[in-house]
């Protein structure tokens, strides 16, 4: 069941079946292999720029289509369907996360540069803001970056950070000003390639395994003057106004995790046997099942509500920050209550669900925990 029909036009349906049966071909068959290796081809990220899924939210003058922020909604939905969190948190990370810094308050020479390419799947991005003791409190980074001359000189370092290892460049959250707390944050788009700049390890997650997630270290690292993104000092204002964004890329994500989760534990319950009869037979399993359905169409709904705010244009940070939390929290809810439905099987690496649980894990911390959002809600509702 989908009711909220009343968002997608036409041609949002037809782009939905195209990527479905793109990634329905060429993306969930090999997903178990990819697990395995930890990791999933670069070539993704081409493949997809040239069937022009990368550029759905960016104008033509850059490789983009210019369609509608609902299109890149409709691909992040059909692309987490592979049931691989580390696929779309990959792909993500680079179009729906770095990019968008760039394409909003880059110069053009930034965007020819980077943003172009990222939309043609030939430069992979990632965003650098988390650091060992600064997380959810952005303010509190202590990387920083000193004019000197033509350049910045950039230490420190970052962690966290979803494309680490692979990606050409970061944008990374950097002090300018250290003593003017959030006023002196500004970013900056540095190259893998830059002396100074050096990937630490990749790190072992629980779950979004075909992602690489790593360490990134700067020392005495200059960085051209022209790589600023937008104004010095406004780094922190840029980060918050992309965050709206990034957290309903999450909220998409995990709703369509929990709708896996759920067609797995459905396909299961039929064919499981006890007692005589399939699980399907015991109510115990039949309401279970229902009360999963009704927290996914509430999530979804909800989350297609955000969005539909955010397209038109609308103060959606509350309706964001509501659907995030309702979203992964519910899918990390259905995830568990689908792994009780496989029993004993589904604490085993062979069947997906497993998988999904681990997955949907992450929601509730990336992009803005949860605590963090009733944050946002609350003081919006009190101020």
């Amino acid at each position: 069941m989908n009711m909220s029909h009343w968002l997608f036009q036409e041609e949002h349906d037809m782009l939905r079946r195209s990527v479905r049966s793109w990634v329905a071909k060429e993306i969930t068959p090999h997903v178990e292999e990819w697990e395995e290796q930890g990791e999933f081809p670069r070539e993704l990220f081409k493949w997809a720029g040239d069937l022009g899924f990368l550029g759905l939210t960016f104008p033509e003058e850059y490789g983009g289509s210019g369609v509608d922020y609902l299109a890149g909604a409709v691909f992040i939905e059909e692309l987490a369907r592979c049931g691989s969190g580390g696929i779309s948190a990959g792909i993500g990370a680079s179009v729906c996360i770095a990019a968008p810094q760039i394409y909003r308050f880059g110069s053009g020479e930034l965007k020819k540069k980077f943003l172009a390419p990222t939309i043609a799947g030939e430069k992979i991005g990632s965003l650098g803001i988390t650091e060992p003791n600064a997380g959810s409190d952005v303010a509190s980074i202590k990387t920083t970056a000193r004019a000197d001359g033509e350049h910045y000189v950039v230490n420190g370092s970052k962690t966290f950070i979803t494309n680490g290892a692979r990606a050409d460049y970061v944008v990374a959250a950097v002090k300018t000003d250290p003593g003017s707390g959030h006023k002196g944050i500004s970013l900056l788009v540095i190259e893998k390639e830059t002396p100074g700049l050096s990937v630490g390890r990749k790190l072992e997650k629980v779950g979004w395994n075909t992602s690489d997630t790593g360490e990134l270290y700067f020392e005495d690292c200059r960085v051209p003057r022209t790589n600023l993104v937008g104004e010095e000092g406004s780094g922190f204002y840029y980060i918050m106004q992309n965050f709206v964004w990034e957290r309903l890329v999450m909220a998409l994500g995990g709703v369509v995790g929990a709708q896996l989760a759920l067609e797995e534990a459905i396909k299961y319950a039929r064919q499981r046997v006890q007692f005589g009869k399939p699980l399907t037979k015991f109510q115990v399993t039949r309401h279970r099942l229902a009360d999963m359905a009704a927290g996914i169409e509430t999530a979804r709904s909800l989350t297609h509500h955000a969005l539909s705010l955010f397209v038109a244009g609308e103060d959606a940070l509350t309706a964001v920050a509501m659907a995030k939390i309702y979203a992964c929290e519910t899918a990390s809810l259905v995830c568990d209550s689908a792994l009780q439905i496989h029993g004993g099987y589904g604490y085993m690496m062979e069947y997906p669900v497993q998988r999904l649980w681990r997955d949907a894990r992450v929601g509730t911390i990336g992009g803005g925990t949860t605590e963090i959002m009733k944050e946002i809600i609350a003081e919006r509702m009190i101020r």
